[in-house]
């Protein structure tokens, strides 16, 4: 009996502090959902704070859909996550799948040296000197081609790939199957799980890209939407609006903020199960 009651004790201490965590996440979203379908009229009502919408207004989203750069925006930061997406899978794999082979000539070298790009990196300005020479300066592959490889994510899906049964390996191979064609047919079709994993992490870094783009881009029309967002929320001054007919800057930019998340959001349901198994698979070594 005393030990049921600790473990009821124990629970429930686990759940009321999951509950207050659980909390600090949702609130800080549904404040800023509320402030952006909220009159700002109404919000000024309330002291500047909404949680629940009293009135629930389109405008703010209505003047971003007529505005010409947020749709733009939307379409270059889409594919840069797609197209990035799938380049970075495509060249991560083929470069983890031959250092996941134990008898791969010089596999302990390569692996120093991809570890120690992990842990030093040529800088900023090299880095910059090298995406122009290779003439991507205001191009959206700038955005792509220099954070093709992650080596953190290479670690873990090489890891993947080594717990693998090697006869499935062996067996293909005295039926003459070639490497590339173990990987397509055999070795990825069994790697969902750490292949979604890998492709999220990618296309959230893509989907929130900033950095680069303000480093290798200074075309407006190129600019993905986190870069224009950007310009939105550093908006400090408020118009002498009509609460009516003007839309203010802060709800302006609570609405950016939604714009920004919300396919992420979406998105991440749909691959949580391969998300978490993948972490799992790809991180322990069995």
């Amino acid at each position: 009996m005393v030990t049921d009651a600790k473990e009821k004790a124990y629970m429930t201490i686990v759940y009321a502090i999951l509950t207050l965590l659980a909390l600090c996440v949702v609130f800080p979203i549904l404040y800023v959902v509320s402030v952006s379908l909220t009159p700002y009229s109404e919000v000024l009502k309330n002291g500047g704070f909404a949680i629940f919408p009293t009135k629930i207004n389109f405008e703010t989203y209505r003047t971003f859909l007529q505005d010409s750069t947020i749709p733009r925006a939307y379409q270059v930061t889409l594919f840069i996550t797609v197209v990035g997406t799938l380049v970075n899978l495509i060249v991560t794999s083929l470069m983890a799948y031959p250092l996941s082979k134990k008898n791969m000539p010089l596999r302990n070298p390569i692996l120093m040296l991809v570890v120690f790009t992990m842990l030093f990196s040529g800088g900023t300005i090299p880095t910059y000197l090298i995406v122009k020479e290779t003439g991507l300066i205001n191009s959206v592959w700038a955005m792509i081609i220099p954070s093709t490889v992650a080596t953190f994510y290479l670690l873990i899906m090489k890891t993947f790939f080594e717990n693998l049964p090697e006869s499935l390996d062996e067996a293909a191979k005295i039926d003459g199957a070639s490497e590339l064609r173990i990987l397509w047919q055999i070795v990825l079709p069994l790697s969902m799980p750490i292949m979604a994993t890998v492709g999220l992490f990618y296309a959230v870094g893509h989907w929130n890209e900033f950095f680069a783009a303000i480093i290798y881009v200074s075309d407006n029309a190129k600019h993905p939407l986190q870069v224009i967002l950007r310009g939105m929320l550093n908006q400090t001054e408020l118009p002498e609006l009509d609460f009516e007919r003007i839309v203010p800057t802060e709800s302006l930019q609570m609405a950016a903020v939604v714009l920004s998340t919300l396919p992420i959001i979406v998105v991440y349901p749909f691959i949580q199960k391969y998300f978490t198994q993948g972490a799992l698979l790809g991180s322990v070594k069995g």
